[in-house]
C-alpha cells in the first residue's frame, strides 16, 4: 500500500501522513468525474475551458514561492530549480489556454462529390493520471492542461512522496473555478489503481514512471481496452562530433547531466565523443562535474541537492560500485553522506556490463569514445531506451544526417534545456509511447469525430 508522507530528503524529518483513500472515496471520485464530463464537456465551450486553464496558470505565477518551497521539501529540488518548475508549468497551462480553440478547430475533407465533411475533435471521458516525483507540477501540467481544455476530466494519482504539492495543485483547481469533479487528486495504493483503470467509466490513463510501472499498468489497460500514453526511462546520448567552443560544449553537458539532482527522464546521462576530442572533453567534463558539491537546496546557488530519498541514494551508490566492480574505470567520484550524492564520471563501460544498459538516475555519467560518425550513433543507439538525444556538431549536413539515425523521440542539436511548451515530448522502444505537450498534447485524449453531410 502506498504511504502518502513527506519526508524531507535534505533532513531526513517527516511531515503529516496523507490518508490513502477508501474503496468507497474513490468510488464516488470516478463518479463525480464521470458527472462532471457528462456536464461541462457538452454544455461548455473550449474558449471557456481555457479561460479556466489561463487562471490555473495564473495561480502558479501568485503562489510561486510556496508552491517551489514544497517541492524542495519533498524531493530536493534546489530552490532555483523549483521556481523554475513552476514557471514552466505555469507558460504550460497558458499555452493550451492561448491555443486551445485553433487546435481543436473543425478540420475541413476535401472530398470528391456532393456535399462536405470534417474532422470535430472532442473529449472522451475520465482519464487517469499516475505521475511521478521528480517533476512534480510539471508532470501533471502537460497532462492536465491539454485534456482540461479538450474538456476531458482528470483523475490524478501522484507519487507517494508528493502528497502536499498535489494537494495544492487540486486547490488551484477549484479556486480557478473548475466544476466538482472535473480535477481530483487522490491518494491511492497501486491495488486501488488496477480497479479504477478496469472501471468503465474511465477510458484513458497516462503515466510518466518506470518500466515496471508502465509494464503494469499497460497490462491492465490493454485488458480493458484503455488507450494509455506512456513516458518511461531514458539513458539518452549525448553526442560530440565537433565544436568550435569546446568548454561551452562541456558547460552543457554537466547541466544537461545534473539538473533536477540529475534525476530526469530525459538528461544526458551518456556521452559518446569522437576520438579526436575524448581526451580533452573527458578531462575538463570529470572537473567541472565535480566541482558542485551538493549542499542545502534551500540555500541560495545550490546546483546539486540531494537525491530524492535515501533508498534512492542507496540504489544509486549500488548501482555504481557495480559498475566499478564489473571494470569501468572511476574517473571520478566524490563520497556519498545520506542523500547527499556528489557526481561521478565512470569511462571504459562495455556492452557486456550492465551499466552499458541501466538508467542511472543521479549525477553519475558515462563517457565513450568512438572512432567515428558511424560509431558514434551505433553507440547512441545500443541501448534499450529511446526518448530523448543530443547532437554537438559545427557541420549543418551532418546533423541532418546523424539527427536521422538517432533511435528517439526527440533530438536536441547544440543546446540542453531546450524544452518548452510547443515541443511535443516522447519517447520510443522502452521509453513509452504517446506524446505529450505541442499540439500533439491535446490529440491522444480525443475523439476525431467525422461528420459527413450529403447535401
Amino acid at each position: 500500500m502506498s504511504r502518502y508522507i513527506v519526508t524531507n530528503p535534505t533532513t531526513g524529518a517527516e511531515g503529516p501522513q496523507f490518508a490513502t483513500a477508501t474503496d468507497s472515496q474513490l468510488t464516488a471520485a470516478v463518479a463525480a468525474a464521470h458527472s462532471a464530463h457528462t456536464g461541462w464537456s457538452r454544455t461548455g465551450t473550449v474558449a471557456q475551458r481555457a479561460a479556466l486553464i489561463q487562471r490555473v496558470a495564473e495561480l502558479h505565477r501568485e503562489r510561486r514561492e510556496a508552491l517551489a518551497e514544497i517541492i524542495v521539501r519533498e524531493m530536493g529540488k534546489p530552490m532555483e530549480q523549483a521556481l523554475g518548475e513552476v514557471d514552466f508549468s505555469a507558460d504550460i497551462y497558458s499555452y493550451y489556454a492561448t491555443n486551445g480553440e485553433s487546435f481543436l478547430a473543425d478540420e475541413q475533407i476535401d472530398i470528391d462529390g456532393d456535399g462536405s465533411a470534417f474532422i470535430r475533435r472532442s473529449s472522451l471521458g475520465v482519464l487517469l493520471g499516475i505521475m511521478p516525483w521528480n517533476f512534480p507540477y510539471y508532470q501533471v501540467a502537460r497532462f492536465a492542461g491539454p485534456n482540461l481544455v479538450l474538456g476531458n476530466t482528470i483523475l490524478l494519482k501522484h507519487a507517494s512522496q508528493c502528497p502536499e504539492s498535489s494537494a495544492a495543485m487540486e486547490q488551484m483547481f477549484v479556486d480557478a473555478g473548475f466544476p466538482t469533479g472535473a480535477y481530483q487528486n487522490i491518494y491511492a495504493s497501486s491495488d486501488q489503481i488496477a480497479t479504477l483503470i478496469a472501471d468503465p467509466r474511465v477510458v484513458g490513463v497516462s503515466l510518466t514512471g518506470s518500466e515496471r510501472a508502465g509494464a503494469a499498468v499497460a497490462e491492465v489497460a490493454g485488458r480493458n481496452l484503455k488507450k494509455v500514453v506512456l513516458e518511461l526511462g531514458g539513458s539518452d546520448p549525448l553526442i560530440l562530433l565537433s565544436t568550435d567552443d569546446l568548454d561551452a560544449t562541456v558547460d552543457a553537458a554537466v547541466s544537461g547531466r545534473n539538473d533536477n539532482n540529475g534525476q530526469a527522464c530525459n538528461a544526458a546521462k551518456r556521452f559518446i565523443v569522437l576520438e579526436s576530442l575524448y581526451e580533452d572533453f573527458l578531462e575538463r567534463f570529470a572537473a567541472k562535474m565535480t566541482v558542485e558539491a551538493p549542499a542545502d537546496p534551500f540555500l541560495p546557488g545550490t546546483a546539486l541537492g540531494p537525491l530524492s530519498s535515501l533508498g534512492a541514494a542507496e540504489n544509486l551508490d549500488e548501482q555504481l560500485n557495480r559498475a566499478i566492480a564489473q571494470g569501468a574505470t572511476v574517473v571520478a567520484r566524490g563520497e556519498r553522506n545520506g542523500t547527499y550524492f556528489p557526481a561521478a564520471v565512470l569511462r571504459d563501460v562495455t556492452p557486456e556490463m550492465d551499466a552499458h544498459h541501466e538508467e542511472f538516475f543521479g549525477p553519475v555519467a558515462i563517457v565513450y569514445s568512438a572512432k567515428d560518425e558511424a560509431a558514434a550513433v551505433a553507440l547512441a543507439n545500443d541501448t534499450p531506451f529511446g526518448l530523448g538525444s543530443y547532437l554537438f556538431s559545427t557541420d549543418p549536413d551532418q546533423i541532418m544526417r546523424v539527427a536521422d539515425q538517432i533511435e528517439a523521440g526527440m533530438v536536441f542539436v547544440n543546446g540542453v534545456g531546450l524544452d518548452s511548451p510547443e515541443l511535443p515530448f516522447g519517447g520510443v522502444k522502452r521509453s513509452g509511447f504517446g506524446r505529450e505537450l505541442g499540439r500533439f498534447g491535446i490529440e491522444e485524449f480525443v475523439n476525431r469525430k467525422l461528420i459527413r453531410i450529403l447535401k
